[in-house]
């Protein structure tokens, strides 16, 4: 597949391009450009960045780097079978235990929320950093949703972390979640205290909080342009015709 002239390889995470050194130089340096555009497109476009991915697996599939990559590219596009057996591999390789938490989400996407949940409870958890298991938790809430656990989901989500006034890169993500159970379980006055709390946090905009905040509350978005279209289409009527005037519209005249 096509590379991008500006895309040199070199942007690449260090410690990946320390992995990438057991390979040929040439060899090396065009998987760190693969790598590079899953990067680059995993959220805008992930089929491409699949596609990319791909073209770095059949050049380095012992790399565990490559298999970590494709395994992200085939989970952004709902392969979870695909991303499965590469997290895995990249596990196998590695033996860090940081792709846990994905690996029970694809247990999900496959219908194995059980699956999501034997994992949730395994040792491997307590050797997550903080990071980790907030993502572990959530996963499993999930989990607990799927099998129409929605008390239990709530309360999995429960913990220091949702409480905790500080900002952490999990914060939004955990108080959203919980937002959502809350109003699931039918708890809307809750729910939109931590849909509140959820955009205060938010400060890139990274979930709809502000939408699902403003529809708690009764607000509804008009499309401007819609409007003025229809501002426009009356106007050029009213050049062409006049107002209507009241005994018009009391006789019940139709202009259509």
């Amino acid at each position: 597949m096509p590379i991008p002239e500006d895309v040199t390889g070199e942007e690449i995470d260090k410690a990946v391009r320390q992995e990438l050194m057991s390979l040929p130089k040439t060899l090396a340096d065009d998987v760190a450009k693969n790598l590079v555009m899953v990067a680059n497109l995993i959220d805008e476009d992930p089929d491409q960045a699949y596609a990319y991915s791909r073209v770095a697996l059949r050049l380095a599939s012992r790399v565990a780097a490559v298999r970590e990559a494709a395994g992200f590219a085939a989970y952004a596009t709902q392969k979870y079978g695909e991303a499965l057996a590469e997290f895995r591999a990249a596990r196998r390789m590695t033996g860090n235990v940081d792709l846990w938490p994905v690996m029970a989400d694809c247990e999900r996407g496959l219908g194995r929320p059980e699956r999501a949940m034997t994992m949730a409870g395994e040792p491997e958890v307590l050797k997550l950093d903080k990071a980790g298991q907030v993502e572990m938790r959530l996963v499993a809430a999930g989990a607990r949703r799927d099998m129409g656990q929605i008390d239990a989901a709530i309360v999995t989500l429960q913990g220091p972390e949702l409480g905790s006034n500080s900002v952490q890169p999990w914060t939004v993500r955990l108080r959203y979640a919980y937002a959502d159970a809350l109003l699931s379980a039918g708890r809307e006055d809750e729910a939109r205290e931590w849909f509140a709390k959820a955009l205060e946090a938010d400060k890139d905009g990274a979930t709809d909080a502000s939408d699902r905040l403003a529809a708690l509350d009764g607000v509804q978005f008009v499309d401007v342009d819609e409007d003025e279209d229809v501002d426009v289409d009356v106007a050029d009527e009213e050049l062409e015709h006049g107002p209507e005037s009241d005994s018009d519209s009391d006789s019940g005249n139709d202009r259509s």
